[in-house]
């Protein structure tokens, strides 16, 4: 019989600690691989279903109104969808066109603002431009990858937005979760009798912790960003950049996405307000001022006062959320389930770091 030295055990305990975590991480990796592949295959099927989930957490203290009110989940639900959707179609009827021609517009004259900008910026910065051929990507052939990149992003929206039969599922989807009793972490928990009960106490916390996140954040962010879309859209609009209003509205809608609606609108509006008609140097100033409030007013009271730190994410993860899990799913169902993605690995990091890693004294 071999008999081993202290060192010896404890580099051979070592080493079968090191294997057998690269065993459970490599085991926990292909688990991961395996379900980004099954949603990447259902994301068609599954895309519907999460959109009904969201509209749902964020109309359900809505539906919770009506339902006081009316005492009939049938008669609440077409409450809630009337007052809702009449006033919708009212503003597509009457405001439709306009939102057409400012759209229209903006296509129309985007490869004339593209071509300007591009040839400015090689005029102004040549010594970038070589430099950055010499790293061996071609600036055009970069600028030409990358709006080809945005193009086919907002073409598979736009394609999605425009199919009546999604829209249907999505509001099939919609009124069966909202109508749903709310669920608690317990409720769960009931279906584990496997579980010991100080597991089930603490498996329920987590549970009840990562509704509140997922929950709190498209509830309130929502509510930001149409704040955030009237805001922007109005001053655009008042300082007369043209198609101003839709600009600003968009920029605004698209921060669900933290900063996103910003590094799209942007290079929309200040080339239009530089170069477009009855513009110039002053109106590129007045827009660039009425972004800087924007962020002023959304940094210091709109987003303080609405949202806090109900996420438990902080400004960077959800940042961080969005472009991970878009960039791994490379569909808008990868941004649709960022927030939920990430939430659950903040609840599952709590939940280790709290019973298995001891706090350092």
């Amino acid at each position: 019989m071999i008999e081993f030295t202290s060192s010896q055990k404890k580099t051979i305990a070592t080493a079968l600690t090191v294997l057998a975590f690269t065993v459970v991480a490599g085991f926990a990796a292909a688990i991961l691989w395996c379900f980004v592949q099954a949603v990447k295959f259902m994301s068609p099927a599954l895309t519907p279903l999460v959109i009904g989930l969201f509209l749902a957490m964020f109309f359900r203290p809505y539906y919770a109104w009506w339902l006081k009110v009316v005492k009939n989940p049938t008669l609440a639900v077409a409450a809630m969808l009337t007052s809702v959707l009449v006033p919708i179609v009212v503003a597509a009827w009457y405001g439709g066109s306009f939102a057409v021609d400012q759209i229209s517009g903006l296509i129309e004259t985007a490869p004339e603002r593209a071509a300007k900008v591009s040839a400015w910026v090689k005029e102004t910065f040549p010594n970038a431009i070589a430099m950055f051929n010499k790293l061996g990507v071609s600036y055009d052939s970069w600028i030409a990858g990358l709006k080809a990149g945005v193009l086919d992003f907002i073409l598979s929206i736009a394609g999605y937005m425009s199919g009546a039969l999604n829209w249907l599922v999505s509001l099939i989807f919609f009124v069966y979760f909202v109508t749903r009793p709310v669920m608690s972490g317990e409720d769960y928990v009931k279906e584990m009798p496997f579980l010991k009960d100080d597991t089930r106490r603490f498996v329920a916390e987590q549970i009840d912790s990562f509704f509140d996140i997922v929950v709190s954040f498209f509830q309130r962010q929502v509510v930001i960003c149409l704040c955030e879309g009237l805001m922007y859209g109005l001053g655009f609009m008042l300082v007369g950049l043209k198609y101003g209003f839709t600009i600003g509205f968009v920029l605004g809608v698209m921060n669900l996405v933290p900063l996103f609606g910003t590094v799209v609108c942007m290079p929309i509006a200040m080339p239009l307000a530089y170069w477009g008609p009855g513009g110039g140097g002053g109106t590129l100033s007045l827009v660039i001022a009425v972004w800087l409030t924007g962020q002023f007013l959304d940094g210091y009271l709109i987003t303080p006062r609405i949202q806090g730190n109900k996420t438990g994410l902080g400004y960077a993860g959800v940042i961080f959320s969005f472009f991970f899990w878009g960039v791994v799913f490379k569909s808008l169902l990868g941004l649709l389930l960022a927030i939920p993605l990430s939430a659950f690995c903040v609840v599952l990091w709590r939940a280790v770091k709290t019973r298995y890693i001891r706090p350092v004294v």
